[in-house]
C-alpha cells in the first residue's frame, strides 16, 4: 500500500519505509520526523492506539514491535523499516476476541476504555517475557500504563487470568 498523499506533499522529504502491520505488508512514503503511532492512526487508519501523552509516559499507545511492547509515540516510523507491529486490532476482532481482550472483559479490566488497547498490548507483550510470577509483578511490570478511570484490580485480575490459563496450557497469552 503506497502513501499516495504523502508522496504528492513532501515528494522530496518521504521516506520508503515497509512495515507489516497486523500480519499485512505495507510500503508507505512518510516523513522521517512520523512517529509510529501517527503513522498507524493517521496512514493506516487504526486508531486503536491512543495518543495520550504523546511523551511515553501513560502507555497508551503501547504496541508490540516485533515482539516487544513499545510506546509508539517514542518511535519514529522509518527507524523500524522492515519491523512487524501488532497493534490491539490485529490481536482479535470484534467476532473473536484474543484471551487477553476476553479477560479484560470478563473481569471489567476497563472503564472508559481509552487506555485498554495499551493495557492489553503491554500485558500481552508482558506475559510474552516471562518474567511474571505474582499479581506484584503484573502491577509492576504494568506501571508504564496508566487508567485515569482506576480499573488497576480489574486489570491485574484480567491477566492473571489469562497467566493462570496459559500456565495450564488452556490458551495462550493473547
Amino acid at each position: 500500500m503506497i502513501n499516495e498523499a504523502a508522496v504528492e506533499r513532501h515528494s522530496a522529504l518521504a521516506v520508503e519505509t515497509r512495515l507489516t502491520v497486523n500480519g499485512h505488508a505495507h510500503t508507505l512514503y512518510i516523513e522521517p520526523w512520523t512517529s509510529l503511532l501517527d503513522l498507524l492512526r493517521e496512514n493506516l487508519r487504526l486508531t486503536g492506539s491512543k495518543k495520550g501523552c504523546d511523551h511515553g509516559q501513560c502507555g497508551a499507545c503501547t504496541v508490540l514491535l516485533d515482539g516487544v511492547r513499545v510506546n509508539s509515540c517514542l518511535c519514529l516510523a522509518v527507524m523500524h523499516d522492515g519491523a512487524e507491529v501488532t497493534t490491539i486490532e490485529g490481536l482479535g476482532g470484534e467476532t473473536h476476541l484474543s484471551p487477553m481482550q476476553q479477560a479484560f472483559v470478563d473481569h471489567d479490566g476497563y472503564q472508559c476504555g481509552y487506555c485498554t488497547p495499551g493495557q492489553i498490548c503491554s500485558a500481552v507483550g508482558m506475559l510474552r517475557e516471562g518474567h511474571v510470577k505474582t499479581e506484584a509483578d503484573i502491577r509492576e511490570q504494568l506501571s508504564g500504563n496508566l487508567c485515569r478511570c482506576g480499573a488497576y484490580p480489574n486489570i491485574v485480575a484480567a491477566v492473571k487470568h489469562v497467566m493462570t490459563a496459559a500456565a495450564a496450557g488452556e490458551g495462550g497469552a493473547q
